[in-house]
């Protein structure tokens, strides 16, 4: 196998700019809602437009795209993304924004599923760590940059341009890719298998999805959350859902996948708690708070490079434990504060707790990708991207109940330690090694019985 670094460096560009559209929205919608005439609520949707798709298409995108026409999809999906947000910042009326915004939002879920398989097949074994520590990086870093780069569009230039900001990543993106990436086959179409997958798993998480966001806060949205569970358990019970879990058990990939789902529950649900203390019970600054959450990132940039090359040199597991142990530090650090927190008091601990986040998540990522068979690539791809997505959607709504439930002035505290509980679980899902099971199955027909 020869090295095509440069697809390593199209993912960490792409897994930017598709985290990035996570948040960048957000604190454009007050304005979409006043240019465009409508509604907080239909506003909203220009966010919720993008995410649901994400999530309820990443399993069945996944397994549709093993073994083949990963390129085409690539290509495609890097394309069409750029397109339907030019589309986006042109739109006149509110159904025209949400419709691209729903366009993206499907080209992003097919991305988020290729980024660790095109890193994992651009370079050889021993260069895994480092290679799959840019997206790794860079994912988040997009996720955490956006309400800022959002902030400075609004200010300067307008809404319009928080949709347009991805183009210069886009595409290079898809230049590198087009020249670099070998062709793997045509893509296949969607079948009845697909929309039956897409149907049960998308319908399932995009209402677990709502429910912890549009519902946090509102008990009669429990219900919802609960509805969302009949889907997913009919799903995993048939012929679309046993493979899956059947490749994960195999591979024994359980416990790692436990793992991602609990750092990112652990990270969202500190930048949650953190953010809000400080403004809310603090009384620092919007600008003094952004400074002292940013140490997070800050410590994640520098520390990703260096885990990926450790990693290489001393294996992929002690490095991701390694990483989870610090973020757990770090936030357990956070707890003594009490209820005097000082902005450089609070910044040293994030930066620690994103120190470890570095270290951890390019090495896990390539752990996770390199048990996975090389024709499940994509699934296991796409489980590890839902995993970490239900993270970022569960840790808020945890922190909130949290506090909710707390005494009276101690909301905070039981926030962070619902997140540093979380970080501390990953520690040992990490560093005990899954338990291979039987042989991957076969995969099923592509009819659905009737």
């Amino acid at each position: 196998m020869t090295d095509r670094r440069v697809l390593v460096a199209a993912a960490g560009a792409l897994s930017f700019v598709a985290m990035l559209d996570m948040n960048i929205v957000n604190v454009a919608l007050a304005d979409i809602s006043t240019g465009l005439h409508v509604s907080a609520a239909t506003a909203q949707w220009a966010a919720l437009g993008y995410q649901l798709p994400v999530v309820a298409l990443l399993l069945p995108v996944g397994r549709r795209l093993d073994g083949a026409g990963t390129r085409t999809a690539l290509l495609a999906a890097t394309a069409a993304f750029a397109t339907c947000g030019v589309l986006a910042a042109l739109a006149p009326w509110a159904a025209w924004l949400i419709a691209a915004r729903v366009g993206q939002g499907v080209c992003a879920a097919v991305l988020f599923v290729l980024m660790p398989v095109l890193v994992i097949r651009a370079v050889r074994p021993e260069a895994r760590g480092r290679a799959m520590s840019v997206p790794a990086t860079l994912g988040p870093l997009g996720a955490m940059t956006g309400p800022a780069v959002g902030g400075l569009l609004l200010d300067h230039l307008g809404w319009r341009w928080v949709f347009l900001v991805k183009l210069p990543f886009c595409l290079p993106a898809l230049v590198l890719a087009w020249r670099a990436m070998p062709d793997d086959g045509p893509l296949r179409a969607p079948d009845r298998r697909f929309w039956a997958d897409t149907l049960l798993v998308g319908g399932g998480l995009a209402a677990l999805l709502l429910a912890l966001t549009v519902g946090a806060g509102r008990p009669a949205w429990a219900l919802l959350a609960l509805t969302s569970l009949v889907p997913l358990w009919w799903w995993l019970r048939g012929p679309g859902g046993r493979p899956v879990t059947g490749v994960l058990r195999a591979a024994g990939l359980f416990r790692a996948h436990g793992a991602v789902l609990a750092l990112a529950t652990a990270f969202a649900a500190m930048h949650y708690v953190v953010a809000l203390h400080l403004q809310q019970d603090e009384g620092v600054s919007a600008t003094a708070t952004g400074l002292t959450v940013l140490a997070f990132p800050l410590g994640m940039a520098l520390a990703g490079p260096l885990g990926g090359r450790l990693a290489d040199r001393y294996g992929l597991r002690p490095l991701a434990v390694t990483g989870a142990a610090l973020t757990a530090a770090g936030l357990l650090l956070l707890l003594p504060l009490g209820d005097a927190w000082s902005p450089p008091d609070v910044a040293w601990r994030l930066a620690l707790a994103g120190l470890g986040m570095g270290l951890n998540g390019g090495p896990a990522q390539a752990l996770v990708m390199s048990a996975a068979p090389p024709e499940r690539a994509a699934t296991v791809g796409s489980t590890v991207q839902v995993a970490r997505s239900l993270g970022f959607t569960l840790g808020p709504a945890l922190a909130t109940a949290a506090w909710a439930l707390a005494a009276s002035g101690a909301g905070a505290r039981a926030g962070l330690l619902l997140a540093a509980a979380a970080a501390c679980l990953a520690v040992p899902l990490l560093a005990l090694p899954g338990r291979p099971g039987a042989a991957v199955p076969e995969p099923t027909t592509d009819t659905v019985p009737t």
